[in-house]
């Protein structure tokens, strides 16, 4: 009952994080600069932000934030929260300064310690992809709803692995363990590769190099309960709130739980792993 009350304002937060990025991106009026960790960050991203960030408040005004575009709490407070957001303002600037359209907005509720609620809205097509546990997940464009399912991926056919339009593909193919045919799909922003695999539309995404927490929350729930799951690179779940730079490991998002995906793509050591 409690995630299902909030499913419907989540989504209107989302929806109007994304009108406003839609509103910026297309007038063109909008700042950029780089992070500390070189990463671009725009006006854009802050506007963003600040509109999710007062829904929230005024929606669980007793439930703490994380975002990031907002400064990181540190672990030995945010450690025993028992629920939290975890947003991402714009997932995909650098599609947003390329002006490819593909960036989106991730809000996700992490209760302990893993991800129970999630929404991705993408301005450009107006689509919102949204999970909460136990309820399955959902893709509405418009007024049309429909229950998201992974691909039933069938032996001998053709593998369809999401990549960026930005990263070079062969690390990708290194990774490819057999010589099944491949067909990729190429699509900007983290989140809506993962829903390409939600949705049935690719077979996995593997995200080589660094991402945020922000960036897997609200799509894990959303995988999972579209039947696949989100593992990093030596197949083992990822963690949520555990570190104190929120940053993931390399991960792969994976559809059809039957078909063999230790067979399918190497398993490397983690950083977590390398500094055990």
């Amino acid at each position: 009952m409690f995630l299902s009350r909030l499913l419907d304002p989540v989504k209107s937060a989302a929806r109007e994080a994304g009108a406003e990025l839609w509103q910026l991106y297309q007038s063109g009026d909008f700042q950029q600069q780089q992070k500390a960790d070189l990463s671009p960050v725009t006006s854009a991203d802050l506007a963003a932000n600040r509109i999710i960030i007062n829904r929230l408040s005024e929606l669980t005004p007793d439930i703490p934030i994380i975002s990031e575009e907002s400064h990181l709490i540190p672990l030995a407070q945010r450690q025993h929260w028992p629920r939290y957001w975890l947003i991402d303002p714009m997932d995909g600037t650098q599609e947003f300064v390329a002006k490819s359209g593909d960036f989106a907005v991730s809000i996700a509720l992490v209760e302990h310690g893993w991800p129970a609620l999630g929404v991705i809205y993408w301005p450009k097509e107006q689509v919102m992809y949204y999970a909460s546990r136990g309820n399955g997940a959902f893709k509405q464009q418009r007024n049309l709803i429909n229950r998201m399912r992974v691909n039933q991926h069938q032996a001998g056919q053709t593998l369809k692995i999401a990549i960026s339009r930005r990263q070079p593909l062969q690390p990708i193919v290194d990774l490819l363990q057999s010589q099944h045919d491949v067909e990729y799909i190429a699509l900007g922003s983290c989140s809506l590769k993962s829903c390409l695999v939600a949705e049935g539309k690719a077979d996995c995404y593997m995200r080589l190099g660094p991402t945020g927490e922000w960036d897997t929350g609200a799509v894990h729930i959303i995988v999972e309960e579209a039947g696949g799951k989100i593992l990093d690179s030596e197949f083992t779940p990822l963690s949520y709130n555990q570190r104190d730079t929120l940053a993931n490991p390399d991960f792969m998002v994976m559809g059809q739980a039957s078909i063999p995906w230790p067979k399918l793509i190497k398993s490397r050591p983690t950083e977590r792993s390398l500094t055990a």
